[in-house]
């Protein structure tokens, strides 16, 4: 399947969806303005110049009603076509490589203790996250940020592997889920919906609940007795004292209760839409099954929720706004609603998670479905190694890449890697830890075969001074490189990405110093890569032969400019262009 073709086809068709959807939506808006507009002269007709029936006003009333009932199917359905144009609009941008600035950076999810999401670009605008996250809830962007700041067990990765491949060409669900609901707000935490739905019960009492609906039918009872057939008004007033001052006793906990709930409606909403969704879908991948387990009945226990919601709703309606102090609206719908917290509370934590997992997978398998050439890696078990076959950089387009090969295994731990500024160094880092990154969250990844081990990743692409905190770029360097020499005494294989290891002080430091720093990592078991202008360190790597080698990126100067061709090749750089270049912008050197 062509994704951009299957996209271009999806979205001409939701696009006429979406004209039709409209030109429905003005009618509906045009007959109810009418309608009302009769509604009110009839209401004057009757009431004021008493020239027809009271029975008169039935007609025009109720005929608004329904107009108002069926544009509350009409107006969610032309929202979720807009949705469904959005959704494919944005896959295509993905697919042309123009999605930078338009989806979620994540950045509420860097973490500045970790050890290579800054490096890499995994959050902040023009990321991996945002190039990943299609997941709708909160939970589901928590678990896609998780997944790519961390390595799973290699186990787990397989599982999500197959589960990511039995989705990638289910576009439908995915645009299901899409369309079902607004973006979350960054600032809606599942932990804090866990903590409301579990939060201890404020109004629960049988009497009161079985008082509620009697009171309304009395105060509803007195007021058709006196309007239609003439009875006592004392008998309504007595009513509504009544109704009155039971609402007054709860007025307080329903306005709590009422604030809370409705301040989570949203995020509960796109719940229960994404369980009922998730449930009809058929799976057979383990990981898949084991989640649509998780879910049991739980759309059918949200849709009664979401009920309670939509009834909240429905009081801002000028309609039911009237009606709602005679029907006790707010109260009796604050009693169920701390029954059904009270039955199925404790339950919302879970459901958040496994919906959670499943936006994530879907965010990956859409990645795949959007990349058909990206094949998923092989997670090897056994002795470490990291095999890649024209590796690419995952956020860049395919053709403004140049591929190169790494292998890290058997003997060769590290690669020393030299070169002048802007010819590649750090961009391979780059490409092939985001890579990496991607291969252990579960996804393909940007190469035509990788192979690898479960591995930690520890990166000095982008260690910062720090004003506020004192903190030199070189003493923060070495605070990292502490930090990555403590991650290899955990289980995990660590996978370095230096970038100009200690490049803050002296030659004769940085010499003494890296070669150290970089035979205790070598011999504590980790791979990769360390990069350098100082040729000086180059010697390391013939020290620390064959568990290291060297290789460099080329350039040469021509009519005063750079060229690069950006190719690995092994061995020291030969020449160094600085100078050259130096005088060729006017510097006299």
């Amino acid at each position: 399947m062509d994704p951009s073709a299957e996209y271009t086809k999806r979205l001409n068709e939701r696009r006429r969806w979406l004209v039709e959807s409209h030109r429905k939506t003005q009618l509906v808006s045009y007959l109810r303005l009418t309608t009302g507009v009769l509604s009110l002269v009839s209401v004057y007709l009757v009431l004021v110049l008493h020239q027809f029936s009271g029975w008169f006003i039935l007609l025009p009333v109720g005929t608004y009603i329904g107009f108002v009932i069926y544009s509350m199917s009409v107006y969610p359905k032309e929202l979720r076509v807009l949705r469904a144009v959005r959704f494919y609009e944005l896959g295509l941008a993905r697919i042309r490589g123009e999605w930078v600035g338009n989806g979620n950076p994540g950045t509420a999810y860097t973490d500045t203790a970790n050890l290579y999401v800054n490096d890499l670009d995994i959050f902040g605008v023009g990321s991996l996250f945002e190039l990943l996250c299609t997941a709708r809830t909160q939970a589901g962007q928590e678990t896609l940020a998780r997944w790519l700041s961390a390595p799973a067990p290699g186990a787990e990765i397989r599982r999500r592997q197959e589960a990511v491949e039995e989705l990638r060409n289910n576009v439908d669900l995915r645009e299901d889920l899409a369309v079902l609901g607004r973006e979350m707000k960054a600032t809606v935490q599942p932990e804090v919906v866990t903590s409301w739905a579990t939060s201890p019960i404020q109004m629960e009492s049988t009497p009161a609940r079985i008082v509620a609906p009697i009171l309304v039918a009395l105060t509803m009872g007195t007021f058709a007795y006196m309007w239609f057939y003439g009875g006592p008004p004392i008998l309504f007033l007595v009513a509504v004292l009544a109704h009155g001052g039971f609402g007054t006793w709860y007025r307080s906990r329903v306005k709590g209760i009422k604030s809370s709930f409705e301040a989570h409606a949203r995020e509960f909403t796109i719940l229960q839409s994404t369980l009922e969704r998730l449930e009809r879908e058929k799976v057979s991948s383990p990981l898949l099954q084991e989640l649509r387990g998780e879910f049991g009945s739980a759309s059918t226990k949200m849709k009664t929720l979401v009920g309670y919601i939509t009834m909240l709703e429905q009081q801002r309606n000028e309609m039911v706004m009237f009606l709602a102090f005679f029907l006790l609206w707010a109260t009796q719908i604050s009693f169920a609603v701390e029954q059904w917290r009270k039955r199925h509370g404790s339950e919302v934590d879970r459901w958040l998670r496994a919906v959670g997992e499943m936006e994530a997978l879907c965010a990956l398998a859409s990645y795949a479905f959007e990349r058909p050439e990206d094949p998923f890696p092989e997670i090897a078990d056994g002795p470490t190694v990291l095999e890649a076959d024209d590796v690419r950089h995952p956020l860049l387009q395919r053709e403004q890449c140049v591929p190169n090969s790494v292998r890290f295994g058997g003997e060769l731990q590290l690669m020393v890697i030299s070169g002048s500024n802007m010819s590649g160094k750090s961009t391979l880092l780059r490409t092939v830890g985001t890579n990496v990154a991607l291969a252990l969250a579960g996804a393909p990844v940007r190469a035509k075969r990788m192979r690898l081990s479960p591995l930690a990743i520890g990166a000095t692409l982008r260690v910062q001074d720090s004003l506020l905190g004192g903190t030199s770029r070189f003493y923060a360097e070495i605070q990292r490189l502490r930090d990555i020499m403590e991650l290899t005494e955990k289980p995990l294989p660590v996978l370095l990405l230096l970038d100009e290891i200690l490049y803050g002080t002296n030659s004769h430091d940085r010499t003494i110093g890296a070669e150290a720093v970089i035979r205790g990592l070598v011999e504590q078991g980790a791979i990769g890569f360390v990069t350098t202008h100082d040729l000086a360190l180059a010697k390391v790597a013939d020290a620390l032969a064959p568990r290291a080698a060297n290789a460099h990126f080329e350039d040469r100067l021509e009519d005063g400019k750079m060229i690069f061709d950006y190719m690995l090749r092994p061995g020291v750089v030969q020449r160094s262009n600085a100078l050259a270049l130096m005088r060729a912008v006017g510097l006299k050197v």
